[in-house]
């Protein structure tokens, strides 16, 4: 009996506090906000840069005077939040906006963009020049034709809907989830965002951007 309370001991330490495996869905609709709601009432005085990781950082939620009263998922939630998005959003690089005017088109299908925000995405040329896009599958359409001196291209990650820089981005190819022009590459920031995407919409595979070619985009089509 001791050993199998000395097992369990080690386990519950082990584990306690391990990054949790939900889906990227999961913790943008439901954990995020719940957690940005508790650190705005009753944690805000959490210096999030102070944590090398995350499992310290909610050992120190959980040691926390002022946290020390909240219940294990709501303890959860806030590092969660403060981990993933507050520390994220502290480090990020200032990408260009991409937002559209009422007159903006699509140069490849003018298609008026701003009827449809969370697909835009754009290319900007060395000369000053930005051309703005209904979708990646336009994007890349365009982008065979005039590859040449290219300063950035930028999309929005589908979940977070944060600018992205398309060269660093993971796409899924062959899911359930459509864009404005029908089966579309959809963009993420990370790896682990496009697996978990790709197993919740019953998608075909992953790519990145080296691996895009013009048969692969035109084949989005038929």
């Amino acid at each position: 009996m001791k050993s199998i309370l000395v097992f369990l001991t080690l386990f519950l330490m082990t584990n306690l506090y391990a990054y949790p495996d939900y889906s990227e869905a999961v913790k943008v609709k439901k954990i995020y906000p719940l957690g940005e709601k508790i650190f705005k009432k009753r944690c805000s005085d959490i210096d999030i840069s102070r944590y090398s990781n995350y499992e310290s950082l909610l050992d120190a939620i959980h040691k926390n005077g002022s946290c020390k009263k909240l219940r294990s998922n709501y303890q959860e939630a806030l590092a969660l939040y403060l981990w993933d998005v507050k520390r994220v959003k502290h480090n990020v690089k200032k990408y260009p906006s991409l937002e559209v005017t009422h007159k903006e088109k699509c140069p490849v299908c003018g298609m008026f963009l701003y009827k449809y925000p969370r697909w835009v995405s754009m290319i900007e040329y060395k000369n000053g020049k930005k051309f703005y896009f209904d979708g990646l599958k336009d994007m890349f359409k365009y982008y065979f034709e005039h590859p040449q001196s290219i300063e950035g291209m930028f999309t929005r990650d589908y979940y977070t809907q944060e600018t992205i820089p398309v060269r660093d981005a993971y796409f899924v190819i062959g899911s359930d989830v459509y864009g404005p022009m029908g089966n579309e590459l959809i963009a993420f920031k990370t790896q682990k965002s496009a697996k978990h995407f790709l197993f919740d919409h019953r998608a075909k595979k992953i790519v990145s951007f080296s691996e895009v070619d013009k048969n692969m985009v035109y084949k989005l089509d038929e």
